[in-house]
């Protein structure tokens, strides 16, 4: 008697617990299906929707690294893709992000794969550790994809990507002149005004 009391109880745990997970599970799939829509085509509002489904396309994909370096401009329905990355993969990943995004009626990807060179990446390497090592800059480190992007082209680094303060981005570039076998660096760090 006392055996079967226990399966009835376990048994109706089980079932609260899948009506629960059901729940769960609706409301999930409601929530998605309530994600933001498109405002009308040719709006400002539009624009501006679409820029930020662009970047939050971009920043979302999964060998987007702080190697790489994505840009977008976005014209009516049509997105333009520029940077720099490492794997080619990238490239093509990016192009397929931003054609799913509804509205998007042409992607114009000019988006450059860097040479495979065993000299860059240990030159890649070498600059991320002087620069996230440093302190003050190691606080850009702290992210998902850091904002000090380091591009590497032949022995010849780029930094793109923004900073908090002038002096933060004066440092890196600094920091990155001091790297062994780096023949030049080329500053386009930004300082976010906000």
């Amino acid at each position: 008697m006392k055996q079967s009391s226990s399966r009835f109880m376990q048994r109706i745990v089980l079932a609260i617990f899948s009506i629960v997970l059901s729940i769960g599970l609706l409301g999930s799939v409601a929530s998605a299906n309530r994600k933001q829509q498109a405002p009308p085509a040719n709006t400002p509002a539009y624009q501006a929707w679409l820029t930020n489904q662009v970047r939050h396309k971009l920043v979302m994909l999964p060998f987007y690294s702080v190697f790489d370096n994505l840009d977008y401009q976005v014209q009516g329905n049509t997105v333009t893709l520029t940077g720099q990355v490492v794997l080619p993969v990238l490239k093509s990943d990016a192009a397929s992000a931003v054609e799913n995004i509804e509205g998007v009626e042409a992607v114009n990807n000019q988006i450059e794969v860097l040479p495979t060179s065993p000299n860059d990446d240990r030159i890649r390497r070498s600059v991320f550790r002087a620069i996230y090592r440093r302190p003050g800059l190691d606080r850009y480190a702290f992210r998902s994809v850091p904002t000090i992007h380091i591009i590497v082209r032949n022995g010849h680094v780029t930094l793109e990507g923004a900073v908090a303060r002038q002096a933060d981005k004066t440092q890196a570039g600094l920091i990155a002149n001091t790297v062994p076998f780096v023949f030049s660096v080329t500053n386009n760090l930004q300082v976010d005004k906000s």
